[in-house]
């Protein structure tokens, strides 16, 4: 067989695997994609709602707001809010953010017993409630992680306030 009859070849069977997958020859050629993020002044407007929220139910905590790729964009501590806090809250926006999951619900199918209870032992995942995704327009745009309240739960309600702070802005 001659080069130009294995590329041929070649392209035919990548052609065959694509459309036998569904998808088309355009989306199998792309070399490029495009993803949306969140700006640091949004990323900012959630951890401060999120702060403020906790701080009005008389919680010192510290928020942690990561990009799609686990990155921390912005971290407030409160004056009171424990050192352990500030790692905390990074580990629950990632962990959320790496898992595609809310924390609350990986906390649940990791715990001992359960086939993914293994997910546990791996470093930074905190699979505690309190770490949220952040979505918008249909991606996933980030992560958000509150810690010291009394409580996971506690955390979450304030994370939830941060969500809802800019979801009007992100629901592009």
């Amino acid at each position: 067989m001659t080069r130009r009859h294995l590329q041929a070849a070649s392209h035919a069977l990548a052609w065959a695997l694509a459309s036998g997958l569904g998808i088309s020859a355009a989306q199998a050629q792309d070399p490029a994609y495009t993803v949306k993020m969140m700006t640091p002044e949004t990323a900012l407007k959630a951890a401060q709602a999120a702060l403020a929220k906790c701080r009005n139910d008389g919680f010192q905590v510290s928020v942690a707001v990561v990009d799609r790729s686990g990155i921390v964009q912005v971290m407030l501590r409160d004056r009171y809010a424990g050192t352990h806090t500030l790692r905390m809250a990074a580990d629950k926006a990632w962990t959320a953010v790496s898992f595609r999951t809310n924390t609350d619900e990986l906390e649940k199918v990791t715990r001992p017993g359960m086939p993914q209870s293994a997910i546990r032992q791996r470093p930074r995942v905190a699979a505690v409630a309190g770490g949220l995704m952040i979505e918008g327009g249909g991606s996933l745009l980030g992560g958000i992680g509150v810690s010291g309240a009394p409580g996971g739960d506690r955390d979450e309600v304030c994370a939830k306030a941060g969500i809802a702070a800019i979801q009007d802005s992100i629901d592009f």
